[in-house]
């Protein structure tokens, strides 16, 4: 059977559907009884839904300047 560490590892393959079933049922199984891996499951999916949500175009020149310039200044 799977641990949390092996869940959180492949957690982002289950929700796309990746895994081999065998994988996907122990996947399943480890849900079923751990309720803090089936949590991080479910808030992981709530971020891929979210993320799928948003515009696909890139964002303009000076959005990309705006952005790096904050950026490093949090890093710094």
């Amino acid at each position: 059977m799977l641990n949390c560490r092996e869940i959180t590892e492949r957690a982002s393959d289950f929700l796309d559907g990746t895994l081999p079933w065998p994988v996907r049922l122990q996947v399943r199984l480890h849900l079923m009884m751990c309720r803090f891996c089936r949590e991080y499951v479910r808030q992981l999916s709530l971020v891929v839904r979210s993320l799928r949500g948003l515009p696909r175009e890139a964002p303009s020149p000076d959005t990309q300047r705006e952005l790096l310039t904050l950026f490093r200044a949090e890093h710094q």
